[in-house]
Formats: C-alpha cells, sequence, structure tokens
C-alpha cells in the first residue's frame, strides 16, 4: 500500500505546488515565528488558495493561545490542527472542542517511557505523530531532521489511533523507515529542503515517488 504522505512546513507556490501534483495528501504550514518555515495567516490563505479538496491543510501551532488560534483560524481554512508543543491532553481536547477542528498531537519520542507516555492522548486527540525529541537548548520542537528509534514504534499499544512517523526522515530513507515502524503514514519537513526553511520541489517529488511505491 502506498505511504499516506504529509509535507511540511510549506512556505511557497513552487514547494506547493510539487507537493499537491506530487500525491501528498495533507500539507502542513508552521504558525511558530521561531520556525524558519514560519508563515503569516495572511500569506498561508493567499499560499492555500485554490488548494485542491482532497488534499488536507494543516496548522502547526507550540503551545497556542486562544488568541493565536483565533488569529490564524480567522485567516485560514485549515482541515486540521497540530499542537507540536507542550500542550497537556486536557488541552488537546479543549481546542479539539471550542474550534470544532480535528487534532493531530505530535510527540517527541525516544525511549519506551516516552511512548508510554504518548497513551494519555489517544482518546482526546484525532492522530497522532511520533517525532523525534529536539536537541536539548532548542528554541523549536521539531523540524531537526533527526531520527527516532523507528523499531520503538512497534511497541505502540494503540493500533486503532491513527498516527504519523516524522523526524529526520528523506526520500532514501522512508520506505525503510516506515517498514522498520509499521507506519502506514509519515510526515517531512527538512528532509525534503535544499537549505533550513526552503523546500527543494525535486525532493518533494522524489519523497512522494517513494512513498507511492512502498
Amino acid at each position: 500500500m502506498p505511504l499516506v504522505a504529509k509535507i511540511c512546513g510549506l512556505t511557497d507556490e513552487d514547494a506547493l505546488v510539487a507537493a499537491v501534483e506530487g500525491g501528498a495528501d495533507y500539507v502542513g504550514l508552521v504558525f511558530f515565528p521561531p520556525s524558519p518555515r514560519a508563515i503569516t495567516p495572511e500569506a498561508a490563505a493567499e499560499l492555500l488558495d485554490g488548494l485542491p479538496e482532497d488534499v488536507k491543510a494543516v496548522g502547526l501551532f507550540v503551545d497556542p493561545t486562544d488568541d493565536q488560534l483565533a488569529e490564524v483560524l480567522g485567516h485560514v481554512r485549515l482541515a486540521m490542527v497540530q499542537l507540536h508543543g507542550t500542550e497537556t491532553p486536557a488541552r488537546v481536547e479543549q481546542i479539539r472542542q471550542d474550534w470544532g477542528v480535528p487534532v493531530i498531537k505530535a510527540l517527541g519520542i525516544a525511549t519506551a517511557e516516552d511512548l508510554k507516555a504518548a497513551e494519555a492522548y489517544a482518546d482526546v486527540a484525532d492522530m497522532l505523530l511520533f517525532d523525534a525529541k529536539a536537541p536539548a537548548g532548542s528554541d523549536r520542537p521539531g523540524g531537526h531532521g533527526t531520527a527516532l528509534p523507528w523499531d520503538l514504534l512497534r511497541g505502540w499499544s494503540r493500533p486503532d489511533v491513527p498516527w504519523m512517523l516524522a523526524g529526520g526522515l528523506t526520500p532514501d530513507t522512508v520506505t525503510q523507515a516506515a517498514r522498520t515502524a509499521g507506519a502506514a503514514m509519515v510526515d517531512v519537513s527538512s528532509g525534503v529542503e535544499r537549505s533550513k526553511g526552503v523546500k527543494d520541489p525535486d525532493l518533494i517529488r522524489r519523497f512522494l515517488d517513494a512513498c507511492a511505491e512502498a
């Protein structure tokens, strides 16, 4: 079966076109200013204008306030919200209920204990995203190009909960990573960039070709 794919951190039309034409199921936009992939609500709305209905737009936030969510959701039509901070299960559920939008909760995984802790989110998020833990002292929770221990995810105890594999994936590693982890869905950002924050359309196409052939 082809892998369901999400291309995250898009900021320009060439990259978006490569993602859509290449068969991406999800496209992600980052609403977190410290990220080199950050985009404003106004620019995001313009970029997504005309996005095909079968491609889901996901907005990535890090510990957002209600005001921040209101600003973005007031400008941008998002299919899902991705929470990539220290949001508690209660906060995830609150955002899901208050804003009426499906939520992806991203979680940094390095050990079996981290995976066990993820179970607290299984009943409140619509989807989970397992990413590598950020390096110590980083001001960003993701997008560092580092991989988590793929085989660790074989121990995930809630196969009924949809989840994505992220963290250090590239066109050359995505097939093996998904096979090792048992993942049906994958997310990439830095692995399809020519430089930090700058997407490479050719790498996007290669990544999506690998997902289609998996």
